[in-house]
């Protein structure tokens, strides 16, 4: 059974965004130009664009501006991944040359992958096989949010050592 993420971020950050971000639904590689013209971004020198993205509720793969934040991009719905993705864009081809799960409003874990790959598969998008990046999010009993480097479950901020489980879903008393 595939996992819904919740938005876990921060309630002001959730209050504050515009549910009117543009956006795009991606099924194929015009859908990707159409957004990329539409929304006014520039390709870099390797003719690429990083864009926010999420995995809806359906499987349905959204891309919006890097800036934007992914509960804009998915309009505050539950998500089956997020993360940052980046796409290649040539005049053949478009090919998703770095995918991250990195979304501290979802905090998806590296397991979302398949919905990814299942959303870009049905786009016609190449890509590798898992994430670039493989984020791994916890929550710490202080509240924290953090994001696990090198293996060390350790909070940022209050020093508490970390869940080894994802626990984005569970409540922190106190909160």
């Amino acid at each position: 059974m595939r996992k819904l993420y919740p938005y876990v971020g921060p309630p002001e950050i959730a209050a504050a965004v515009s549910m009117n971000t543009l956006r795009a639904a991606i099924s194929s590689h015009d859908d990707i130009r159409r957004w990329v013209s539409e929304s006014s971004q520039l390709l870099d020198a390797t003719n690429s664009i990083t864009a926010t993205f999420v995995i809806d509720a359906d499987g349905i793969l959204w891309i919006a501006d890097r800036r934007s934040e992914h509960i804009a991009c998915s309009r505050g719905g539950r998500v089956l991944s997020a993360g940052e993705i980046t796409l290649t864009v040539t005049d053949n081809e478009i090919d998703a040359s770095y995918i991250t799960n990195q979304s501290t409003g979802y905090c998806p874990q590296p397991a979302s992958w398949p919905a990814v790959a299942a959303a870009l598969d049905s786009a016609g998008i190449d890509h590798l096989d898992d994430f670039d990046v493989r984020c791994e999010f916890r929550r710490c009993v202080c509240g924290q949010i953090n994001l696990v480097k090198n293996e060390v479950y350790e909070c940022d901020v209050c020093g508490k050592n970390l869940s080894h489980d994802w626990n984005l879903d569970e409540h922190i008393p106190g909160n």
